[in-house]
């Protein structure tokens, strides 16, 4: 097992890289699929980041496609934090200088009402649990180099998140088809990524249940009013200054962004 001490070390080179820059990938330390020693690292700089006065929000699941998970040899999704000051409004600007190597994606949020802390979890439990649904694009950005991630890389850095925008008009789950809808992300009007609910896990509730039993089995569950971002539902697009973000998801409506001015 990975000693402690260096499992801090690794941490705090994660936590450093957010001024100073990317770090290389961090096989040194982590096997590229130890699960265990990658989320240890995450939850010390969760525990670090909430003490300095960081809320967390919710979370956010990636790898959530076979393609991906097959890229990364691993047969699982991941899980990251969201923090409040990770919430970026609707229509709003982001600052460049906020991110290293970022990218967008767009996704299915559940809001839920109430808690998920059943370790057995389904998905009649999360449409149980959940008040309401909202588009949403997530930036995310590694402080991995280049992006050459392995499995326990991108666990270890919080699911290589950044920043997430929610749409501002609440959809109930009744009468919504989150598998067949239809996602299309746009940049400066043009299309940059297509995608469906089935891209996720087979469908966006599939997340939500695999999240919720894995957080339940690990005496952390997802609580009344947390966010859940449940993974791409197509190809991420990466982001140049000036660029104007768009998604457009089949039922829910549409969310956006600026990334900062155009050079």
């Amino acid at each position: 097992m990975t000693g402690n001490s260096n499992l801090e070390a690794v941490a705090k080179r994660l936590r450093d890289a957010y001024a100073a820059g990317p770090v290389p990938p961090l096989r040194d330390v982590l096997a590229p699929t130890d699960a265990e020693g990658a989320y240890r690292v995450q939850a010390i700089n969760t525990r670090l980041w909430q003490d300095a006065g960081r809320r967390i929000v919710g979370r956010k699941i990636g790898l959530t496609a076979k393609a991906v998970q097959a890229q990364l040899g691993v047969g699982q999704p991941d899980f990251g934090v969201l923090f409040d000051d990770m919430a970026l409004a609707d229509g709003g600007t982001l600052d460049p200088a906020a991110v290293i190597q970022p990218k967008a994606e767009a996704e299915v949020a559940l809001v839920l009402a109430r808690d998920l802390d059943n370790p057995k979890a389904t998905i009649t439990d999360v449409i149980g649990a959940t008040a309401y649904v909202l588009p949403a694009i997530e930036i995310v950005d590694s402080r991995i180099a280049d992006w050459k991630i392995t499995f326990a890389d991108t666990v270890a850095d919080n699911g290589s998140s950044a920043f997430f925008v929610l749409g501002t008009e609440p959809r109930l789950l009744a009468g919504l088809d989150l598998r067949t809808c239809g996602m299309v992300l746009e940049i400066d009007g043009a299309l940059a990524s297509l995608g469906a609910g089935a891209a996720c896990l087979g469908h966006p509730l599939n997340a939500g249940a695999w999240l919720a039993r894995t957080l339940a089995a690990a005496g952390t569950p997802l609580r009344a009013g947390d966010i859940v971002l449940t993974g791409a539902l197509g190809p991420m697009v990466a982001l140049a200054p000036g660029h104007r973000v768009t998604a457009t998801i089949g039922g829910l409506g549409t969310c956006g962004f600026r990334f900062g001015e155009r050079e």
